[in-house]
């Protein structure tokens, strides 16, 4: 093969022994599945229909959501990338590298509560990343204004003059210093330089010496003066007064004076804060991304993106080219509109308690969807292709013509197929003719004229041809905003910069297009750039990506790429839940929801079922919540869910059971997730569901059908100073109150049905073990949020136990009082009297 069609990756199938039955059994669960609910449906309990009848429709909705989690796993897939062809073909010795530039945005809001070193470590692993420096821009957006953030960064620029060339000279891993020096690995191993120890000494005292100037700096901090922060000229800090300040942006790194100590070029750092202003909806973190789209296209303009949370630190200096070999991929390239990378995580104990590391999504159901059309963008750690993030459609791949039409003659093809063709080209000819041109231009000069518009009239042929440039410019403009530097940037796809243009009139037009009132009347967070409409705009913006017909690839390369850090304590944990669900609820409730929108695009049906099932799962919360108290109202009544089993009945059962340990046991082995890390999946998959999910729902409803935004507080007790200090950390929230009544009252149920089963004899204890299990199936879910109630001194809140017994009292005093589920006779009471009469 041709070495400039070589592929720079390969799909690895999983192989046939493992997914196979994997297939077969997910068939045959779904044929149970149906004779089960046949007999459920067949069989009501009618001295307790009411049980019945609500434990039938939550097992239907469980059902649904089984399929429509399962079958987007039906195609999984593993990759593997080859970075020695990448390197054979873009950088040939003695020329210059031909990899493509990378813009690499970094998003920040509040220093306070997201430490400046933590974004400073982020940051130095950036900058020390292994890419052609010229080919690396870094920005970073404050959307907090802090002058904190600012002074930092100032800081970290300096700090990386050092550590950079370090890193590179010894090819260290990873290049964030704070997690470098903190590795408890044998250091020296496969160093060879005689230089290195020492080195590393000097290296390590000059970060300690770095980390208290930037401790030095949150001090300060900590109290605002009266009249405001002042800068080192004495001029007032322009972001004073964080919602009512102008755009700022300031280039640490550039082209000049950006070298490290050894003189060579460093990658160009830039601090960026969009203009703030009351009575705009800046949209938050879409919002920001959006606008660091825009500098970067007038600053630098790189063809590729890759976004990170100000928390997520490379880890694997060579991420940047893994995501390349899908990018730059000769056969796959032109169709990937991002690469997404799993999220890995420090800091988690080693239990998981919380599931944190999510591994069951990352490494099962991301999977599985790249084998369809490719992974959910999840926010963080995804390098995007530019001219996807503009709103165009994929590119059409081109089919060879069909045996039918080349058996028709001339001149009926040339009536029927070419007609049509004709009439196609036509239609689209603005947009396509005019990205075709500007990327010939860019082509030959690597770059566009500084009126690059207006230039574009001058090569269309035909009568109508200024018409027809005349009103493209009109319609690029009302879809990307009112400047022609950066409408020009969106043309050329292979990115490239007005080389004409002087460093103060680009950043003259950059701070243009991030004023507030920029993207008024454009299709700005409507189909261009990260969407808006939902707190988890990652979704949001995947969904509309694929809608388009684009693929997204999903890259695990052995050594981690990127590593961040994830609450550990359970209440930080729910709110996190909390915020995804809400964002999931709004996305349901809006135009954009999956089971509705993008019919007759691009989107494959399997990919479809990913993101209904993305975008229904937190309303699963409800009947998950009327499931989990059937087994407390069933030991109280003493009536159960499902009449007395045939022996055909017990088989369905029981086969169902098995099923459902055989398509887990399956999935793991495909997949090599552990049986710890599934386990925690499904006790948490309870937990959340029961109090994040639940409060999610509410509060959507709230806020899409009625305008009411609320929010949860949370209150911190502080930990300890210990490893894993902060899991044992206690923060009081609403959120706790569901689980903590359902464990209460799941344990009074229990108490209560082995005191009758102890005073009714025997015979009583049979129909007790089946209401036994099913309670003691939600106590062990639940049994992690159980030991984050109590934490480590086994203490709780007196709130918490106050609130949950008082619900739980009255909960069963209604059931006492009222005893709804029991058959009720309209006949005298007739009692056996003892006396034989015969």
């Amino acid at each position: 093969m041709d070495e400039a069609r070589q592929p720079l990756s390969r799909k690895l199938p999983i192989p046939s022994s493992q997914i196979n039955p994997y297939r077969m059994i997910i068939i045959i669960r779904l044929v149970v599945v149906g004779f089960f609910f046949h007999y459920r449906v067949m069989h009501p309990v009618n001295d307790a229909y009411a049980l019945w009848l609500v434990s039938v429709i939550c097992e239907i909705w469980f059902a649904l959501s089984w399929i429509l989690d399962q079958f987007p796993k039906w195609l999984p897939i593993d990759r593997e990338t080859y970075l020695d062809r990448l390197s054979l073909r873009y950088e040939k010795e003695g020329q210059p590298s031909q990899l493509s530039p990378v813009d690499i945005f970094v998003s920040t809001v509040d220093p306070l509560k997201e430490p400046p070193l933590v974004t400073a470590n982020t940051v130095l692993s950036i900058l020390a990343v292994d890419y052609p420096v010229d080919k690396v821009s870094c920005y970073v957006s404050d959307d907090g204004a802090a002058m904190l953030t600012f002074e930092a960064l100032s800081e970290t620029s300096e700090f990386a003059r050092k550590w950079v060339p370090f890193c590179k000279k010894f090819n260290i891993e990873p290049r964030a210093p704070e997690f470098y020096f903190a590795q408890k690995i044998d250091y020296l191993k496969d160093k060879v330089l005689p230089s290195f120890v020492k080195e590393r000494r000097a290296m390590k005292r000059e970060y300690e010496e770095f980390k208290v100037r930037i401790n030095a700096l949150v001090a300060k901090a900590q109290k605002v003066p009266e009249e405001g922060w002042t800068m080192q000229d004495g001029t007032p800090w322009p972001g004073n007064n964080v919602r009512d300040h102008p755009g700022m942006i300031q280039v640490f790194l550039g082209q000049s004076g950006g070298h490290d100590t050894d003189g060579n070029e460093l990658p160009r750092l830039v601090y960026v804060s969009r203009e703030k202003r009351p009575g705009f909806n800046h949209h938050k973190k879409a919002g920001a991304m959006n606008a660091l789209v825009r500098v970067s296209a007038v600053l630098t303009n790189a063809p590729y993106l890759l976004n990170l949370d100000c928390d997520h630190y490379i880890n694997n200096s060579k991420a940047l080219r893994e995501s390349m070999c899908f990018m730059m991929d000769p056969l796959l390239g032109k169709r990937v509109c991002y690469v997404q990378f799993p999220q890995r995580f420090d800091g988690i104990d080693k239990n998981d308690r919380y599931a944190n590391r999510n591994t069951v999504f990352f490494d099962i159901n991301m999977k599985g969807l790249d084998g369809i059309q490719g992974p959910i963008y999840v926010g963080t750690g995804c390098v995007f292709r530019r001219q996807a993030l503009y709103g165009y459609d994929a590119p059409k791949t081109k089919k060879p013509p069909t045996r039918t039409c080349n058996c028709w003659p001339k001149w009926c093809c040339c009536g029927c197929c070419c007609g049509g063709r004709k009439k196609k080209k036509k239609t689209n000819n603005p947009k396509s003719e005019l990205k075709k041109r500007n990327s010939r231009k860019a082509d030959a000069g690597g770059h566009v004229p500084v009126c690059a518009l207006e230039g574009i009239e001058e090569g269309i042929e035909g009568i109508e041809s200024e018409n027809v440039a005349l009103m493209s410019e009109q319609k690029l403009e009302k879809k990307f905003g009112q400047s022609p530097v950066f409408v020009a940037s969106t043309l050329l796809e292979n990115g490239g910069t007005l080389k004409s243009a002087s460093p103060a009139s680009l950043l003259k037009e950059a701070i243009h297009v991030i004023s507030c009132g920029y993207e008024d009347k454009t299709e700005w967070g409507k189909e261009v750039g990260w969407i808006y409409g939902s707190v988890t705009e990652d979704i949001l913006t995947g969904f509309k990506m694929h809608c388009h017909g684009w693929r997204s690839i999903y890259c695990i390369p052995s050594r981690p790429a990127f590593k961040g850090s994830a609450p550990i304590n359970l209440s930080d944990r729910l709110h996190q839940v909390l915020r995804w669900a809400l964002g999931s609820i709004e996305i349901f409730l809006s135009r954009h929801c999956p089971l509705w929108y993008g019919y007759g695009g691009g989107l494959k049906w399997l990919e479809r079922l990913s993101y209904i099932n993305a975008t229904v799962y937190p309303w699963t919360s409800i009947p998950l919540l009327a499931y989990c108290t059937l087994p407390a109202v069933c030991l109280l009544t003493g009536k159960f869910i499902t009449p007395e089993l045939s022996n055909v009945a017990s088989l369905w059962f029981l086969s169902l059971f098995i099923c459902i340990f055989a398509t887990s046991i399956l999935e793991m082995r495909w997949s090599g997730v552990g049986i710890d890390e599934w386990w925690r999946n499904e006790q948490f998959w309870v937990i959340g569901g029961v109090s994040a999910h639940l409060f999610a729902v509410f509060q959507g409803l709230l806020k899409v059908l009625a305008g009411v935004d609320t929010n949860f507080t949370v209150t911190s007790k502080a930990g300890d100073d210990e490893d894993f200090s902060e899991l044992y950390a206690f923060k009081w929230t609403t959120l706790l109150i569901p689980p903590t009544t359902l464990l209460i009252i799941n344990l009074i149920g229990v108490v209560a049905g082995i005191s009758n089963a102890i005073n009714n004899g025997y015979e009583s204890w049979g129909p007790l073990f089946g209401k036994l299990f099913f309670a003691f199936w939600v106590i062990v879910h639940l049994y992690p949020f159980l030991k984050g109630l109590l934490g480590r001194q086994n203490r709780t809140p007196t709130i918490i136990i106050v609130w949950s017994i008082l619900l739980a009292s009255i909960f069963s005093l209604l059931w006492v009082r009222i005893d709804p589920f029991l058959a009720k006779s309209d006949g005298p009471v007739l009692e056996e009297c003892g006396l034989d009469c015969n």
